[in-house]
């Protein structure tokens, strides 16, 4: 899979939809035990739901880690600096990939970043062993590999006309496991955890929304692999669009988008 280009003006157009998990992953997160408690954020974005730590924890210093400069741009530009509570909120290159704490933390956060992370359940253990006694270890993926949206990219990029240049660059069935894999492995190692699924009914406005919603993340990859082709780009687009429109199709009140994901919630023994 190729490493995408990510456009924070795109990502920022659904800013409402999109934060919504993450809030109800927050809901669910304990009380942490460090009065001025250490936050790391995994594949922090724009720093816009970063933000919403800040809310939480005021007096926590918050560390945003992103892999892409343009939306760690962003993120600098727009929420990094002091918290009204006293805390810091700052933002920092890493990969998930390889990305080890130095230091301990009260709480590790990841809001949709996952999937993007080939063998991300092998790095749990790196993750979890730097949380203090009755820390947390949160996250939530999407869960909707199958859905059409990702379903007709794949099928489409896998045709005869788009398969020498696409092919294998979409995110695949095996990006984001089952809840009980999530829930064994955290459980193995020493946590305890809380692993839910929440399907999402998004009501989304204006002309191809759906198209809208996924150029800004599932279908980075192939808009990347593309770019120094604008024709190709434009008629991959099309006919994607085209299917889209058959899959969702729009009533008077705007397209529904059926969005699962899975949460995860996971304390560290005292």
């Amino acid at each position: 899979m190729t490493t995408p280009i990510w456009d924070p003006a795109q990502y920022l157009r659904h800013a409402g939809h999109r934060a919504r998990p993450f809030a109800d992953l927050l809901a669910r997160v304990p009380a942490l035990p460090g009065a001025r408690p250490r936050i790391a954020d995994l594949g922090c974005g724009p720093g816009n739901v970063t933000a919403m730590l800040a809310e939480r924890w005021p007096t926590a210093h918050i560390t945003g880690y992103d892999n892409s400069p343009e939306m760690l741009d962003r993120a600098h530009t727009e929420h990094e600096g002091p918290t009204p509570g006293g805390g810091r909120l700052d933002f920092a290159h890493a990969d998930a990939r390889v990305w080890t704490p130095e230091e301990p933390y009260d709480l590790i956060v990841s809001n949709a970043t996952f999937q993007w992370v080939p063998g991300h359940l092998d790095r749990f253990a790196d993750w979890t062993s730097a949380l203090r006694p009755g820390g947390v270890f949160a996250f939530q993926v999407p869960d909707n590999i199958d859905a059409p949206l990702h379903a007709l990219m794949r099928e489409l990029a896998d045709s005869p006309r788009w398969r020498d240049r696409l092919a294998d660059l979409l995110r695949r069935t095996d990006s984001v496991h089952p809840p009980d894999a999530y829930l064994d492995r955290l459980a193995r190692l020493g946590l305890a955890p809380d692993v839910w699924q929440t399907t999402y009914q998004h009501i989304l406005e204006g002309e191809d929304p759906v198209l809208d919603w996924v150029k800004g993340t599932g279908l980075r990859p192939a808009l990347t692999a593309l770019g120094d082709d604008p024709e190709a780009r434009e008629a991959f687009l099309t006919e994607y669009r085209d299917l889209l429109r058959a899959a969702y199709p729009s009533a008077p009140y705007g397209t529904v988008l059926p969005f699962r994901r899975l949460f995860a919630v996971a304390v560290k023994g005292e």
